[in-house]
């Protein structure tokens, strides 16, 4: 329980639903709108009638997501901390403690839902495409999997404020949908530079294909695969970056159609069952969360690598960033761009 919206409108549809629920709410940061938002889930729980726990947690985000998202940049990598906070903290935090507290299930407010077919668990993406959490978890395993409940899976986000509304919790129903990084609000470069020391970062050289020098950049963990905006220069022609090499602090710029793949490779993927998966161009993979949904065929080979093949070129495709994979609205796995 967030003490948004959405967790607190699933709290009362379990509660519906027959199910006796105990409220969670992680503490991740140290500030005022996370003090207010632990504020709202104790007092929704105390209006529910429901056990609350506060789970204090600021020591494993801190380590988990944002030491790996500084050291992402520094990698000249682009990170994708909502992925790896749902994956790698919030549902493993959750599964530890349903299991002391002796709780069958776990839920949270995404809107995804979950299906069982032949053993095999799958998630499935929420009716309310505008809503749709089901690219951040596609790493959680069928463990995991087997023991979660999405009470707004089959909701919009309208019909869930309207929950709010009705039962009297118009403060809940009113809260605004929190966007983007939460520990980030602010433009990256600038948290960068409050937690990087100086040494770390130094002016180099923008480049081109062909090493001319095109300029000078601020420090290449400014910069991220397929940017545009923000670089400084003044050309003729519109310059994209293409890659980031830390070692010589170089960043590579490139015409956008230089920026093209038709294949890529993975690392720490998860895949819910290999046998999905044909020579065919059956699959849909997403690069983005929002867009760029394409045909694909996977290919993992002896050595455990796995390739994905594209029915069409893609640009910008990003080192350190996701890539999940759909069929029919399920997903069927994923796993960070090598």
């Amino acid at each position: 329980m967030s003490g948004g919206t959405d967790s607190s409108v699933s709290a009362m549809l379990l509660q519906d639903a027959g199910y006796r629920v105990t409220g969670v709410t992680f503490r991740f940061c140290d500030d005022e709108n996370a003090e207010q938002h632990l504020r709202d889930a104790q007092e929704t729980a105390r209006k529910l009638d429901i056990e609350h726990i506060v789970y204090d947690a600021r020591e494993l985000f801190q380590q988990l997501v944002v030491d790996y998202f500084v050291q992402e940049y520094l990698a000249g990598r682009t990170p994708v901390p909502c992925t790896r906070c749902n994956i790698e903290l919030k549902w493993k935090l959750l599964a530890r403690l349903a299991e002391t507290q002796h709780c069958k299930h776990i839920a949270m407010g995404h809107y995804c839902r979950i299906v069982e077919e032949n053993g095999y668990f799958y998630i499935v993406q929420g009716v309310d495409a505008d809503k749709d959490q089901s690219f951040f978890l596609w790493g959680l395993p069928q463990e995991t999997l087997s023991k979660i409940i999405f009470p707004l899976g089959d909701l919009t986000k309208p019909e869930v404020r309207q929950i709010a509304a009705q039962r009297g919790f118009n403060r809940i129903a009113e809260k605004k949908d929190s966007i983007g990084v939460c520990f980030c609000p602010m433009d990256y470069r600038s948290f960068l530079r409050k937690k990087l020391p100086n040494h770390s970062f130094s002016k180099g050289n923008f480049i081109d294909e062909t090493g001319t020098i095109l300029g000078k950049h601020e420090g290449y963990p400014f910069y991220t695969v397929g940017q545009r905006r923000g670089l400084g220069l003044q050309l003729n022609n519109a310059v994209f970056v293409k890659e980031i090499h830390p070692a010589e602090n170089i960043v590579v710029l490139a015409p956008l159609k230089n920026l093209y793949k038709t294949s890529f490779s993975l690392q720490h993927y998860n895949l819910v069952r290999p046998t999905d998966f044909s020579t065919d161009f059956d699959t849909i993979v997403k690069i983005r969360y929002r867009k760029q949904a394409t045909p694909c065929r996977i290919i993992v080979d002896n050595n455990n690598e796995l390739t994905v093949k594209l029915a069409e070129p893609l640009e910008a495709i990003a080192p350190g960033q996701a890539a999940v994979f759909y069929r029919n609205n399920r997903v069927l796995g994923g796993g960070i761009i090598k």
